[in-house]
């Protein structure tokens, strides 16, 4: 939850398209998405509010989303925020390449392409579990 009590996502993805388009889905379904397009901005957009859950492209113009995610689990901010990676670099789809995002702390890692509903279902799994797995 945000500081205010409602649900947020924040999503970190440099396909502008698909950060509007799933905003616009979890708008008609109730929930606010923050999308921004960098590491950058995804780090001052965590500092001014708590999301629920934290979704991270791997590769980013300005940061890999591995080392974003090592980043996120040492802010005070959002420690106990579940990340969830998601990629479409075919590097990324040996399951040797996933276990390294969640030893940097995801919650979990989706391959690209993944749809919305996808990704929507891993966010409910996510946040069935507890905090502290997180933290």
């Amino acid at each position: 939850m945000s500081a205010t009590g409602e649900f947020l996502i924040c999503i970190i993805e440099d396909d502008e398209h698909f950060r509007e388009t799933f905003a616009d889905v979890m708008s008609l379904r109730g929930v606010k998405a923050v999308g921004v397009g960098t590491a950058q901005e995804g780090l001052a957009a965590l500092k001014r509010q708590r999301p629920s859950v934290i979704v991270v492209d791997v590769r980013l113009p300005d940061a890999n989303g591995l080392d974003l995610c090592r980043r996120i689990r040492h802010m005070e901010e959002v420690r106990g925020v579940p990340v969830i990676l998601i990629s479409a670099a075919s590097r990324y789809n040996d399951p040797r390449d996933r276990v390294e995002g969640l030893l940097a702390g995801a919650a979990a890692f989706l391959p690209k392409p993944v749809t919305i509903d996808e990704l929507w279902a891993e966010i409910l799994s996510v946040l069935k579990r507890p905090a502290a797995e997180f933290a």
